[in-house]
Parts: structure tokens; C-alpha cells; sequence
């Protein structure tokens, strides 16, 4: 049965639903191509609503049989469920017999397999892919699930009931939408430990895997450990089953899955050792095992009234798995990397055709909206509302939220209603943030007079699709004054604008101040400063602002990379020599300094040129990249030896901060040390190489210096029986390769008997590698986008929810020269014009095209 057509849901539409379901049954009897599904619904009219429809969520589901109190029943049966016209207006038992086939079930959807494995993923809609229910957040009910079949191990949500030969028995104490349900039964071994709770409560912890990956397991665990204890600690908030339960899948859409106490994660985002993970991977599956931890409480516990609600559990969990992350390795550097990946990915989503609200007001797929605009810039949502209240008003409203909403189903007014009942604020102008589209743009200028010193901000919001005028917003804008001589003479201040333009007196001021403007990045917005070079490379020199000192740097860096385009200029002098200084002082955390020797993305670079009325040319900006980097070296080129040798590890392997950090800015250095010997202390580095970072950093220089065809084969020779490591291998060499040759290598990697397209990760492995590599996406004959194209509409008849979200490197299409133009829009609307196009890549499409 093919998708239902797409049908446009509304916020304002919202009704609860007819019945309130009162507990769950669900009996699995598993077979790869004829799983039956059982299931015993008991339900009762909501006196909430006086619409009494019976219509169940049911797609890609045979059903077999129906019962009311016992009776049989012959309900419709349509394309997207199941609906009864005389279904009693008084408490009653619902009963379905339905056939799947897991097998067959590509989109990794509902109830599938992996590898003989079966498995489940249900957030969004896909528990309606199992059995018919009310698949929506606001329906809680108590579940209890058993599972008959021929594998050892079968587990489900909550607590282990009962168990016999060829079945298990799960009960979950706590109301939970379908949306987090979760089963999941194969040949699986546990790495296994303990955790004992604040109030004095053992919880069995269990990560789940396949026979040969337990190795693997001993990080996840203790990150889950350390999740646990600290949200104790910081939250108050306990664990509450017997056992908690992460089983590894190699398979997976997304990065992981909160399940109430069976998270389900993508192996890539739980799965580390030394020899195969680099410094990112782990601190990447810390924050991944944290942020699926904390939903236990921010996304389960409290829950989502509607989908369009989905900020307030993900852009929650988002900043406290941020938190958490600062608290476990360095404030500043977490900082400046979530602000890098926000300018990555979320502004340019802001300024496109996929602009959208934090809360959307409208969609066709679900699925479309688990976006950087909800995650993270609904993380930064949640940071300003505590920055403007304050650290001891924020944790009176979470206990507040926490106490009032359990076992709830909510919205962002409940979520915002807390804060004013606490702190007796109006929050009727910041919930703007939730309504409104776009990245707010922040100029400022300033001005000194006898003795006083004024900042006047300006602020508006560029139209977005459906929402051309934008009113005011709440920004917190933290600010320090800096002396002549550098020293603090205004320690970071926060100013509350709320206007469109707004003035800031500081009196008594003995010199004109150098202002540090927006510390920590305190408002997710454009700050349009205009200050000169000079006074930007004072910043870089002197700033006390761990964020804004980086930021000046790449702001040099930025103006240089735009001035030797449009100009013709040489490399800025100022830039490399305040990056000299800076990297050379040693009293400064290592991994700051790597992030300081990295530039500008080149698509970042494309949407100034594109602001400034310049149209951007990828191939000029790919050449002004490689100048400035050549440069950089060049400059820095008497102090890489230090820099390496002060930060070489000579003890084992760990991956903590302090190692990270050192093993960052080590292969930084490196990096610029490539660029003037091709690539041999590279190759003398991938040769000597212990663990995963310092070898895959050497391999990606080797790449980018043209000298990577032996090191390649011998990565591969070493790695072809570790998928996750074989993920790395066919993303890098496509990312880091010359402009020129990345489209020949993405198709020749499309021909390796290790490329699946039924994996995501692998998928994404080679085409997401590829979308970045700027000018090579953008050639300028447009193979590139039809390459892409060909791809996406391939993996669509798959899996739908991947080849939608692969579709975001078109977003960009209308600021390109006219060929390019052209050969996009040809290639979306090649796209658009496919048979059978699901609902997902529809909606996606029509929104790129719409601009």
C-alpha cells in the first residue's frame, strides 16, 4: 500500500482525540516476512472533546481480524487507517489481528530488520506501521508487550515481566505516547553494569550488541553513568525503572531513539575504541548517550501535545545535553563548536527556502521538521530564556515544570507558563522565538561623549516564506568594555533589548572603550558590527571573551577571504599574524587553538559574497581558501615543530579532554605542515599512527595533498571488516579531495561492493560527503546536482525519511550564477516530476522549488 496523498496539518486545527486509552496489550508473534501483531486496546470516551470519530493510524498493515468487547467488527479500511462509525460512546476493548512484513520494510520505519535483527523506530508516526492505534503524542497509555519467537534476546520498553522458551514478557509502568514505544529481538550479548541512584535504587544498565563488538561497549557505559549522575545532580531528576536498556543498530535514520528505557541507537553513535573512534566520535557518543538520557524526563516523562511542539522536548534536551558536555570537557570550546555548527547548518536553513518557525505552524511530513531549526535553534531558545532570567530563576521553573507536567502531554505555552508563574515576567514578547521565522540581523554603532559611552543596537528579521513582517524580539545581548591597553574596564554586562532600536548608556568613562559585543554568543542572531580591521584584530589580541577572541579571527578571516575575491587582494597580514600569537601562547587550552586555526566554510563565504550583492563563484572561493591556508602556513611555519612537540602523547590513549585537545591542535599543525612539504610528515604520521584520530587526520592531509592512492588502500585493507570505520573511509577521501575530482570519486565509491544503499550511514557516508565539498558539488556544468538528483530519487522508493533530509544541499540554489540556477532547479524539478514520489521528498521538493 503506497503513502497516503499529502494533506497539509495545521496548528491551529489541533482537537484531542475522541478516546482516552487507558492501557495497551500488544502480543508479537515474529516472522521476517509474516510478523502478526495482536493487540488488546482498552478505551474510554474523553470527556475533553465531544468528537467521538474512531479512526485509528494503520499504514502498510493487512489486517486480519477486529473485535469489539469480543465481537467481530468490519471497519473501513483506508490508505492512512482504520475507522469504525458505531463505536461505543462507553468504556470499551478493542482487538486487531495485523500481519507485517519487517523484511521488506526499507524506510526503517515501524517494526523492520537489520541484519536479522529486528528492530523498531516509531518517532514520528511509525508505530501506525505496526498496528492500527491513535498514533499521536497526546494519547498515553501503559503498555505491556510480549514477544514470541526463535531469539535469545528480545526486549521491549519498561521492566522484564515474565519469560519462557520462545518468549518474553515487558511491562511499562509509565504512560507514554506510541511514539516511544520500542522492541527490538535478535542474537545480541549485553556488556552490563550497575547504577545505584540518588535515593538509593539499583537499575540494571545493559548495552546491547552484536557478537564481536562488546570492545566496543566500555565508553557508552560510562557515559551513560555519567548522564545519569548528573542530571541528578543538576536537574533533580532520577531514573525510575528497574533496568535501562541501549541496544546498538547498525541500520538506523537517525542518530538514536529515547524509547522509554530500550534507547535504540545507531551503532555509530554508541560504538568506540581507540583503534577505530577518533576524539570526535567519542565526544560526539557522550553527548548523543546524554541527550537520549535526559529525554527520560524532557520528551518522556513530559511530553509533546503535537508534533509541532517537538522543540519543546528536543530543543530542551538539546541544551542540557550541551550543558552537560561543557561541564565534562571545555565550557568555551563547546561553545564556539555548537555556535560553528549552528552557523553551518541553521542559518542557512533560516535564510532559504526551508525557513521555518521553531514551531511550525504547518506541515505535510513530519519528518521534515526534525531540523537544525528545532534542535538547535531551539537549544538557544532555552539559553537565552536562561540567561535573561537567571541560573537560580531557571531551576525554580524546571522544578516547577517538572512538578506540574509529569505524566503530561504539553505545548510551549505550558512550557512558558512556568517561567512567568516563577519569575513574574511577561513572556509574551520572547515566545515570539517560537513563532517567528529567520535569523534576526543585530547592528550596532557607537558613540562617546563627555565621559559617556552608548551603544545603539538595531534589529530586524528579513522575510522568510509565509512571513514577510517580523516584529521586535527579546534579545539578551551580553557586553564587556575593553581599555586601550586590553585590560577589562566593563566586565561582561547583559543588556535586555526589546525594541527595534534600543541605546545603552555606560557613564563615567575616562577613555573611548573597545566593546566586546554578544559574549558567548548570548542571542542566536547576525551581529553586523562594522568595526574596522584594526579594532577586530585588537578583539583577537585582548578579548577576555573566550567565544568573541575566536570569533574576531574568523571575522579577519572572513573579510580576507571576501577582499581576495571581489579585490584581488593578498592574504590579511593582520589575520595572520594576531593567529601567530595566539596559537603560539601556551597558557591557552590546546583545542581552543585548533579551533582558531580553522577558517571559514566556503559555503559560509558564499552567502556573504550573495548578501553583498556579489554572486559567489565556488571555484574562486575554493582558490581563496587554498591562498589563505597557504599563508597561514607559511606564517606559522617556525612554530608548527613546537606546536607538535609540545602537544605530542606519549602515554596511552584517552580520550578525555586534556588528550583531545592536544591531539586537535597536534593535527592542526599538521595539516599546515602538509601544505608545505606535500604531505611527508603525513604519510610518516598514518604510518606510525596508534589510534583512529591521528591516523585518519594524517590520511585526510594525504588526500588534500594529492598523495593518498597507497594510504587509502591500505586504510581500506586494514578497516574493510569494521563498517564504521569503512563509513569514515568513503566520507573523508570524497570531502577532502580536490574540487575536480570529488564527483569521479563519489561515483566510483558508488560502485564498491561495500556501498549499500539500504544504510544510511553508508548513504550518507558518500553522498552527505560529497554535498560538502563545495565547488566540487557545484561544478560548474551541474553534474554534480544531477548525480545527487539521480541518487536521492533512487533512495526514495527506500527510504523516504533520508532522501528527503538529503535534499537541504539544494537549499542554497537561488544564490548561485544563472547556469547554476538553472541546473539545480532542473535537477529538483527532475525530482519533482518522479512517479510515485513519497509525501516526504514531496513536500521537500515543492518548498525548494517554492523559492
Amino acid at each position: 500500500m503506497k503513502d497516503a496523498s499529502p494533506t497539509t496539518v495545521y496548528l491551529k486545527d489541533y482537537e484531542p482525540f475522541g478516546y482516552l486509552v487507558e492501557d495497551v496489550h500488544l502480543t508479537f508473534r515474529l516472522a521476517p516476512n509474516a510478523t502478526r501483531v495482536l493487540s488488546r486496546i482498552r478505551f474510554a470516551p474523553n470527556p475533553a472533546t465531544k468528537t467521538r470519530d474512531f479512526f485509528l493510524n494503520g499504514e502498510n498493515v493487512t489486517l486480519i481480524s477486529a473485535k469489539i468487547d469480543g465481537a467481530d467488527v468490519a471497519p473501513e479500511i483506508t490508505a492512512d487507517g482504520l475507522r469504525l462509525e458505531d463505536a461505543p460512546d462507553a468504556p470499551f476493548t478493542f482487538e486487531a489481528e495485523v500481519e507485517i512484513d519487517p523484511a521488506e520494510n526499507t524506510a526503517l520505519e515501524g517494526l523492520y530488520m537489520s541484519n536479522g535483527m529486528y528492530c523498531t523506530q516509531c518517532e514520528a508516526e511509525g508505530f501506525r506501521k505496526i498496528t492500527y492505534y491513535p498514533d499521536r503524542p497526546d494519547v498515553m497509555a501503559t503498555f505491556t508487550v510480549r514477544i514470541e519467537g526463535d531469539l535469545p534476546v528480545m526486549l521491549s520498553n519498561g521492566n522484564p515481566a515474565a519469560s519462557g522458551e520462545g518468549w518474553a514478557e515487558w511491562h511499562d509502568p509509565w504512560p507514554k505516547p506510541s511514539y516511544l514505544f520500542a522492541l527490538v529481538a535478535g542474537e545480541l550479548v549485553a556488556h552490563e553494569d550497575h547504577f545505584t541512584t540518588a535515593s538509593g535504587r539499583a537499575v540494571d544498565l545493559n548495552l546491547w550488541v552484536r557478537p564481536g563488538d562488546e570492545h566496543k561497549c566500555a565508553f557508552g557505559m560510562e557515559a551513560l553513568k555519567k548522564s545519569m549522575r548528573w542530571d541528578e545532580e543538576v536537574y533533580g531528576r532520577e531514573y525510575d525503572l528497574d533496568v535501562f536498556n541501549i541496544v546498538a543498530v547498525d541500520d538506523f535514520n537517525m542518530g538514536a531513539m529515547e524509547n522509554k528505557g530500550l534507547n535504540i541507537f545507531n551503532s555509530a553513535a554508541v560504538l568506540a575504541s581507540p583503534e577505530t573512534s577518533t576524539d570526535a566520535n567519542f565526544e560526539r557518543i557522550e553527548a548523543i548517550i546524554a541527550h537520549e538520557y535526559f529525554h527520560n524526563w524532557t520528551g518522556n516523562r513530559i511530553t509533546c501535545r503535537d508534533w509541532f511542539q517537538l522543540c519543546l522536548k528536543e530543543g530542551l534536551t538539546v541544551f542540557r545535553d550541551s550543558q552537560f558536555t561543557a561541564d565534562m570537557r571545555s565550557a568555551p570550546v563547546k561553545r564556539i563548536s555548537d555556535v560553528i555548527d549552528l552557523r553551518a547548518r541553521q542559518f542557512p536553513e533560516d535564510q532559504g527556502p526551508l525557513a521555518h518557525p521553531v514551531r511550525p505552524e504547518s506541515f505535510q511530513e513530519i519528518n521534515n521538521f526534525y531540523t537544525a531549526t528545532v534542535y538547535e535553534k531551539g537549544a538557544e531558545v532555552i539559553g537565552m530564556l536562561k540567561r535573561l532570567v537567571g541560573d537560580e530563576a531557571y531551576a525554580k521553573a524546571l522544578d516547577l515544570y517538572f512538578k506540574r507536567h509529569d505524566g503530561q502531554a504539553c505545548t510551549i505555552e505550558d512550557w512558558l507558563r512556568v517561567f512567568e508563574d516563577t519569575t513574574g515576567r511577561d513572556m509574551s514578547q520572547f515566545k515570539r522565538w517560537y513563532s517567528q521565522a529567520g535569523t534576526p540581523r543585530l547592528s550596532v554603532a557607537d558613540s562617546y561623549e563627555n565621559g559617556t559611552y552608548t551603544l545603539t543596537f538595531r534589529q530586524h528579521t528579513p522575510p522568510t516564506p509565509g512571513q514577510d513582517q517580523k516584529a521586535p524580539q527579546v534579545l539578551p545581548i551580553a557586553v564587556g568594555l575593553l581599555g586601550q591597553n586590553g585590560e577589562e574596564i566593563v566586565p561582561t554586562t547583559l543588556l535586555e533589548m526589546s525594541e527595534a532600536e534600543q541605546s545603552f548608556d555606560f557613564p563615567n568613562m575616562a577613555q573611548r572603550p573597545v566593546p566586546s559585543i554578544l559574549r558567548g554568543f548570548s542571542a542566536p542572531v547576525v551581529l553586523e558590527q562594522g568595526w574596522d580591521a584594526e579594532r577586530t584584530a585588537f578583539l583577537l589580541a585582548h578579548d577576555t571573551d573566550p567565544f568573541n577572541r575566536w570569533d574576531a579571527g574568523r571575522q579577519l578571516a572572513r573579510e580576507s577571504l571576501v577582499a581576495q575575491i571581489t579585490e584581488g587582494a593578498a592574504p590579511d597580514a593582520s589575520y595572520l599574524d594576531g593567529i601567530a600569537t595566539l596559537v603560539s601562547d601556551e597558557a591557552l587550552d590546546p583545542a581552543f587553538r585548533a579551533l582558531m586555526l580553522s577558517g571559514p566554510t566556503q559555503s559560509e563565504i558564499a552567502q556573504i559574497l550573495h548578501e553583498r550583492r556579489h554572486t559567489p563563484d565556488p571555484d574562486e572561493i575554493f582558490t581563496a581558501a587554498e591562498a589563505l591556508g597557504d599563508a597561514k602556513a607559511a606564517r606559522l611555519e617556525h612554530l608548527l615543530p613546537a606546536i607538535k612537540d609540545a602537544t605530542e602523547i606519549r602515554a596511552p590513549y584517552s580520550p578525555d579532554a586534556e588528550q583531545a585537545g592536544k591531539r586537535a591542535l597536534w593535527s592542526a599543525a599538521l595539516s599546515l605542515e602538509t601544505r608545505l612539504d606535500g604531505g611527508a610528515a603525513a604519510k610518516a604520521a598514518f604510518e606510525s599512527a596508534d589510534n583512529m584520530t591521528i591516523q585518519l587526520a594524517a590520511l585526510t592531509c594525504l588526500v588534500r595533498a594529492g598523495a593518498d592512492e597507497d594510504a587509502l588502500a591500505a586504510f581500506e585493507a586494514q578497516w574493510k571488516d569494521d563498517r564504521l570505520v569503512m563509513d569514515k573511509w568513503f566520507a573523508m577521501q570524497i570531502a577532502a579531495t580536490a574540487p575536480e575530482n570529488a564527483l569521479p570519486r563519489a561515483r566510483h565509491l558508488t560502485e564498491h561492493p561495500a556501498f549499500d544503499l539500504k544504510n544510511p550511514n553508508r548513504f550518507r557516508a558518500v553522498m552527505g560527503a560529497f554535498a560538502m565539498n563545495h565547488a566540487g558539488f557545484h561544478r560548474a556544468d551541474g553534474e554534480g546536482y544531477d548525480f545527487l538528483a539521480g541518487w536521492l530519487i533512487t533512495l526514495d522508493v527506500k527510504n523516504p525519511q533520508t532522501a528527503a533530509r538529503m535534499c537541504a544541499p539544494f537549499q542554497s540554489w537561488t544564490r548561485y550564477d544563472a547556469d547554476r540556477r538553472a541546473s539545480m532547479k532542473a535537477a529538483l524539478e527532475r525530482i519533482a516530476a518522479t512517479p510515485d514520489l513519497s509525501r516526504d521528498m514531496s513536500e521537500m521538493v515543492s518548498r525548494l522549488l517554492a523559492a
